[in-house]
């Protein structure tokens, strides 16, 4: 492909949004007009999902291209370095691209550029990494920019007090300029303004909202703390789960896995999940705008989130586990006309964040190497059939005691919970909210059967020794990264 031929590339990662909240596909709150008008021009895909649903982990598929069980890490864990051969970063600048990334990229050490040629961090509040630096400015550049901006020299994001995981919302206290949201499109622009324009560049925005704190600007969070919302889904299966709330949180913890919320709570909770969520809306839209202010209209857009957050569903918040509003990511591709996509497509087929990698490669005609395990969905984009797509996918993520695998064929689901053996399976199809666990269902027997063997052939062989002798075994140690990817011991 000639150089000046070659497509730009933007990939805009969020973190911590539902796969539901699109406006376009007809959820009934968040407003997403700018995005819904990406999904219009190009193609969205209602069953994809991250197979690891926690920031560290989901990023690692992301940014390789390859399973949880390959690149290592299948839980939450900080301070692993990361130390793998081939990026999707690292196959761009040896491709002959630009490559800038803006935003969070949550790796260790903290300045681990992946292959970019450059990187402008913030991922937001790390105690990780706080602990590790007495100066957070060595690890974070938003900071140094708040205080530059504010004269304040001891300014942080966190003098507001609210937690980095909680479900308690303050509307941002400072001119809206300064948010972090829009400091990671304000310096998108800049790059569009400083790049070298003889290459073709690959842009990583990466928004560390609408993951907590939940401090949108008053008016994003103002449109919606009135509105009706509907109440979250509760399944019949919900006391099964209850029992893990630690004693004396329901109502009191600030940032809860499992729990209850008063009802004016959850309505403050989610207005600002959601004012968030129009927040990016807008600036997403005000970066589109600037690309041809600077001459780089020759650009694919691809809006992506590392997981999702339950907001309530079933007594959950936040993520770690399969169910639909944690393991579910929205994902949009959008292209300029001159390569022929097909627009308002809504594709059903299941994929996963591995699968980015190959595809926005295969969009620059570079070639993907054979360590990637994801899948091009370039074909999908153009809007072909793939006849010969995955049967199913498994995911993952260590919670509650155990580890919690899924496997999923976007039609039904399969849940088993390591530490219990406990199991679960939801018609997706006919029963999309995960309301009523089908695994004593007579007639969801067969299905039953084929999932779980999909799930022993995936674990077969894993070091945690979940399957024995053709058996899911229940109780083993879990751990949040393979042995394989630790470093050595002294």
């Amino acid at each position: 492909m000639p150089e000046n031929s070659r497509p730009n590339i933007v990939l805009v990662c969020v973190d911590q949004w539902r796969g539901d909240c699109l406006s376009v596909d007809g959820y009934s709150v968040v407003q997403t007009p700018y995005l819904d008008q990406w999904a219009l021009d190009g193609t969205r895909f209602g069953r994809a999902y991250t197979a690891t649903p926690s920031c560290v982990p989901a990023r690692a598929a992301l940014m390789t291209g390859l399973s949880q069980a390959t690149h290592g890490r299948v839980g939450y864990a900080d301070g692993v370095p990361w130390n793998y051969p081939v990026t999707m970063a690292g196959e761009f600048t040896r491709g002959g691209y630009q490559t800038e990334c803006i935003g969070k990229m949550h790796v260790y050490p903290e300045r681990n550029r992946l292959g970019f040629e450059h990187v402008q961090l913030h991922d937001g509040f790390l105690h990780f990494a706080r602990a590790k630096n007495a100066d957070i400015t060595r690890v974070d550049d938003y900071i140094p920019y708040l205080r530059r901006e504010t004269g304040r020299p001891a300014e942080d994001h966190f003098d507001n007090g609210l937690n980095c995981n909680s479900y308690v919302v303050r509307p941002w206290d400072k001119e809206e300029y300064l948010h972090p949201t829009n400091w990671i499109v304000t310096q998108g622009i800049e790059f569009l303004r400083r790049r070298d324009t003889t290459k073709p560049f690959f842009l990583f925005l990466s928004f560390h909202r609408p993951h907590p704190p939940l401090d949108p600007p008053a008016w994003a969070f103002e449109q919606y703390i009135n509105e009706p919302m509907p109440a979250p889904p509760m399944g019949d299966w919900v006391e099964d789960f209850y029992e893990y709330a630690p004693p004396g949180t329901k109502n009191r913890s600030a940032d809860p896995s499992i729990g209850d919320l008063s009802d004016s709570q959850l309505q403050r909770a989610r207005a600002g999940y959601y004012g968030h969520m129009s927040h990016i809306d807008t600036q997403l839209n005000r970066f589109a705008e600037s690309l041809a202010d600077f001459d780089a209209s020759n650009t694919i857009l691809c809006f992506v989130s590392d997981h999702g957050e339950m907001l309530g569903d079933h007594r959950f918040f936040r993520k770690s586990v399969p169910y639909e509003g944690s393991a579910r990511v929205p994902l949009i591709f959008r292209a300029p006309g001159n390569l022929g996509w097909r627009k308002n497509q809504r594709r059903d087929e299941v994929v996963e964040l591995r699968d980015i990698m190959p595809t926005l490669l295969d969009c620059a005609g570079i070639e993907i190497a054979d360590s990637v395990e994801g899948r091009s969905l370039l074909p999908m984009l153009r809007g072909g059939a793939n006849d010969e797509w995955r049967s199913y996918l498994h995911g993952e993520h260590p919670t509650f005691g155990g580890s919690m695998h899924y496997i999923t064929e976007g039609k039904s689901k399969y849940i088993w919970t390591s530490g219990t053996g406990d199991e679960q399976f939801f018609d997706l199809e006919n029963d999309p909210d995960e309301l009523h666990n089908a695994i004593e269902d007579e007639t969801m027997q067969a299905r039953i059967k084929v999932a779980r063997a999909g799930l022993i052939e995936s674990l077969q062989g894993r070091p945690e020794g979940f399957v024995r002798d053709g058996q899911l075994v229940a109780g083993q140690k879990v751990v949040a990264v393979l042995p394989h990817i630790l470093p050595p011991t002294a």
